[in-house]
């Protein structure tokens, strides 16, 4: 009977996820603009609660933070966009004739591998690589109809992040009084740990990603090694896809230097990745994430590959967040069951007064 009840509780829960995410797939296209948005609320929301404090209303503010924040978008990508314009022909010659030496490399000994046993294998890497830019392309825009553009999509999340930093603190009063006291009570404390989660892996993964990039790019600058600019960017970004992201840009940045550089400038821009993430794997992850995620990397390596399967880029981006709301949940459920057991037990027991509970949360969380 145990273990039939416990069955019972697991396809209950199996169905309860597999209800969820049938949902979430078919209102994908109005989710992934949210998800989006509160993202970079999180990231908009310190410089705009400065303004406000200065005096500024909470629209103006708001609106300053979101402008500024485009601007710095629009103007890394007007940085970006002729490096890659001016340096690609020189690139596609160079890829060419690297190409072509390990063709005569392989052909030789020890090797010495036939011309069809190397084409077949072009042939299936071309092929393969074909179908993964079709899945990474349908992974980045999945549920996205065809009536509803990229450009749609971008300006929805742009008009909810705006509403979500100027009315944001208004948001946690207004559920409380449609939730009722209890209800609301707990609802609200659950949403200020999440944005506290999110805020802090936001910033610190913003962090970690700057000062990786940082010194890879300065490591590609000083080597000389093409379109430094786009791997140091691609590096940036790649740093909020934890393990994934990071490894990938590095591969790309050694690609880009073996064929453009040569083969001992690609070991060293190797060794140069290497070193930096080891700095920040060992260091500055622990160190900082610690304090926020509270995730074991297991969890999160699973996650981003999860994540990146179902939904792909944006799944993988959006996982780490999502698993850490769902610890943050799971957490908070269990405080509540340590209260209930607490107070009840002494009552239990030796038939007196319950103790009263007690939290580590401040009382004032919300007016912070």
């Amino acid at each position: 009977m145990w273990l039939a009840k416990w069955a019972v509780c697991v396809v209950a829960i199996a169905a309860g996820a597999w209800v969820l995410g049938f949902v979430a797939a078919r209102l994908w296209v109005v989710l992934l603009p949210v998800l989006l948005a509160i993202v970079v609320a999180t990231v908009l929301w310190p410089p705009t609660r400065l303004l406000v404090k200065a005096g500024l209303p909470p629209a103006a503010a708001a609106s300053l933070t979101l402008i500024g924040f485009v601007g710095v978008l629009a103007g890394g990508i007007a940085l970006i966009v002729p490096s890659v314009v001016d340096q690609m022909p020189e690139l596609s010659d160079k890829a060419t004739t690297g190409i072509n030496t390990v063709r005569d490399w392989l052909q030789g000994p020890p090797l010495n591998i036939r011309d069809e046993q190397l084409d077949s294998a072009v042939d299936a890497m071309v092929s393969r690589l074909q179908s993964s830019a079709e899945q990474i392309a349908s992974g980045v825009f999945t549920g996205v109809s065809t009536a509803t553009s990229v450009l749609v999509t971008i300006f929805l999340v742009l008009v909810l992040t705006f509403f979500f930093v100027k009315d944001g603190p208004r948001f946690l009063p207004w559920m409380h009084q449609v939730l009722g006291g209890r209800s609301g009570r707990h609802f609200e404390q659950v949403l200020v740990r999440v944005w506290d989660v999110l805020g802090g892996f936001i910033r610190t993964q913003a962090l970690v990603s700057f000062i990786d990039a940082f010194f890879i790019g300065l490591g590609l600058v000083l080597l000389g090694v093409p379109l430094w600019g786009v791997l140091t960017a691609l590096t940036f970004l790649g740093g909020f896809i934890p393990m994934v992201g990071a490894f990938v840009a590095g591969a790309l940045a050694v690609l880009v230097a073996l064929v453009g550089n040569g083969f001992t400038t690609a070991l060293i821009v190797l060794a140069i990745i290497v070193a930096v993430q080891q700095l920040e794997g060992n260091v500055l992850q622990p160190v900082l994430q610690s304090r926020t995620m509270k995730l074991h990397a297991v969890v999160v390596l699973l996650a981003v590959t999860g994540g990146g399967t179902l939904y792909g880029i944006t799944g993988a981006f959006l996982a780490v967040p999502v698993v850490a709301v769902v610890a943050v949940v799971i957490r908070y459920i269990s405080e509540q069951i340590d209260e209930a057991v607490a107070r009840s037990g002494p009552d239990d027991e030796t038939g007196g007064e319950p103790e009263p509970a007690t939290t580590d949360e401040p009382t004032g969380t919300l007016e912070k």
